[in-house]
């Protein structure tokens, strides 16, 4: 049976700041995330298995992804915690604002390796994750591919 990648795509709202940044990103402001996240494997053979057929259930790779990231960042903002951001971070969360602190700057590009990793741990054995599009504006976006990052995906 042949390898079948998968994509399913997710939005979020996020702001964060960029500490130290030389540009408008190192003030406070938010994006429209939007996430594509397409994993690899063998689809099912298994004549008796109700998801016969399938790579894996979308509704499966869903649950996984909005635990991980979705419910967790959507209409929050995100400070690097080794800054003098964790400051304005605390004031936020004593005013009740939902905060993530993260030991990195929170640049796209971070937050693409960091999602990365919350999605493998949680792929059913045989299903790999292929590749992250994190979009924050309609035309710039990071991308992760575990060809880059790996030895071996399966």
């Amino acid at each position: 049976m042949s390898n079948i990648r998968i994509t399913k795509q997710f939005g979020f709202e996020t702001g964060h700041a960029l500490y130290g940044y030389d540009g408008k990103c190192k003030n406070v402001h938010g994006h429209s995330y939007k996430l594509s996240v397409t994993v690899i494997g063998k689809p099912i053979e298994n004549r008796n298995d109700v998801k016969f057929g399938m790579v894996i259930d979308f509704s499966d790779l869903k649950k996984i992804v909005k635990e991980e990231i979705v419910d967790q960042f959507d209409h929050a903002t995100v400070f690097n915690e080794t800054t003098p951001h964790i400051e304005l971070a605390n004031e936020l969360k004593n005013r009740g604002h939902h905060v993530i602190l993260v030991d990195y700057q929170p640049t796209s590009e971070n937050m693409v390796v960091d999602f990365s990793q919350r999605i493998m741990r949680r792929l059913p054995e045989g299903i790999a994750l292929f590749s992250l599009k994190l979009q924050e504006t309609e035309s710039s976006f990071a991308e992760w591919f575990a060809s880059d990052n790996m030895k071996s995906i399966l």
